[in-house]
């Protein structure tokens, strides 16, 4: 199969008037040309699509759209979406139940949600006459995972989602999994997230992305498998909430096209221009392709994890007041990218204690 995927998308105050008038030629221009030929183009839907007020009680921002959003998805040729993230239940359940409604009258298939936990396991499994591949998209712990009573996206678990996994391969020619999770605007895996995207590999995943970073992060062949840390931001074009420090990482992305048949992948770099998505070139396109390369080695060497330590270090401040906001603390703990940042900055005794001396080995 011919596949593409795609990273966030979430129509903003300024995008979602020409979502609404389905204006492909602004929003997307020259983009339109890597969705043509696919079997699979897949697009996460990173909001939803409602006309309720309903707000759930969370911190950062609730993200929402017009229904008409998903005709605009089907006319540019986005044949499923993922659904599996933190902002997939920012309405609540009438606000999610809205967004899959759409989804469902504009033929748009989707995965990572159900009605309950064991529900959300479903897998997405597409088959053409030679092949058949599984696609698992699965969140992090952030507001919108499923509970054992109540409906949710499809959450990350390190025992389930390698059963999942593996028995999804022994069914299967390929296996495709969406790890929305990653701690945000850093271009580095943490140790923690670099340990469970290789063992999903081993464990049968073709393919890894992670998305939700806002940022193209880095890539690595292991053992056959593809896994890309940080696949940058679809198209979420100028939100409110941006700082204006983070607009170059932020407004730079990679759509990914897979083919199942061979095992190749291709990166294929994607900025924004004024409220749209176009493909980047010349001059643009070489620097971020440069710096991507550069991470890889950075990977490759394993300096990437003095990356992830000088990120958390930038962070310290943002934590440590965290501690005296109780609230808001629960949610630090419950999310495992915020947990990450939260054991490079506390370090226990055993951590920091003498290490065995080359000459005692």
């Amino acid at each position: 199969m011919k596949t593409l995927w795609l990273g966030d998308l979430s129509p903003t105050v300024n995008t979602n008037p020409f979502f609404e008038r389905k204006d492909i030629n602004t929003l997307f221009s020259d983009v339109v040309t890597i969705f043509q030929g696919n079997d699979v183009n897949f697009v996460n839907l990173e909001c939803v699509l409602t006309e309720s007020k309903n707000k759930i009680e969370k911190f950062g921002p609730h993200l929402k759209a017009s229904v008409n959003v998903a005709d605009t998805l089907k006319m540019l040729g986005v044949n499923y979406c993922g659904v599996s993230n933190n902002h997939f239940f920012d309405y609540g359940i009438q606000g999610t139940m809205d967004t899959l409604q759409a989804l469902e009258n504009a033929g748009i298939g989707y995965t990572g949600f159900g009605s309950d936990y064991e529900d959300a396991r479903k897998n997405l499994v597409i088959e053409t006459e030679n092949e058949k591949i599984a696609v698992i998209a699965v969140c992090e712990h952030e507001y919108s995972y499923a509970l054992e009573d109540r409906m949710g996206c499809r959450p990350y678990d390190e025992y389930d989602t390698i059963e999942d996994i593996r028995q999804a391969k022994e069914k299967c020619n390929r296996v495709i999994v969406i790890y929305h999770g990653g701690k945000e605007h850093c271009q580095y895996p943490s140790p923690r997230l670099y340990k469970l995207c290789r063992a999903m590999v081993r464990n049968g995943a073709d393919v890894v992305l992670c998305q939700h970073s806002h940022c193209i992060g880095c890539y690595e062949q292991y053992e056959g498998g593809h896994i890309l840390y940080g696949q940058g931001n679809f198209h979420f074009v100028k939100p409110d909430f941006l700082d204006k420090d983070l607009e170059k990482t932020w407004n730079n992305s990679l759509a990914v096209k897979y083919d199942t048949e061979n095992n190749a992948i291709e990166f294929i770099p994607l900025v924004v221009r004024g409220n749209g998505v176009s493909l980047a070139k010349d001059q643009e396109k070489k620097e971020i392709m440069e710096q991507f390369a550069k991470r890889n080695r950075e990977l490759k060497e394993g300096k990437w994890r003095e990356r992830w330590h000088s990120f958390c270090e930038s962070m310290k401040e943002c934590y440590f007041n965290a501690i005296k906001i109780d609230p808001i603390f629960g949610h630090y703990l419950d999310c495992e990218a915020h947990t990450d940042v939260w054991r490079e900055l506390f370090q226990t005794a055993n951590m920091r204690n003498e290490r065995e001396r080359e000459g005692n080995k």
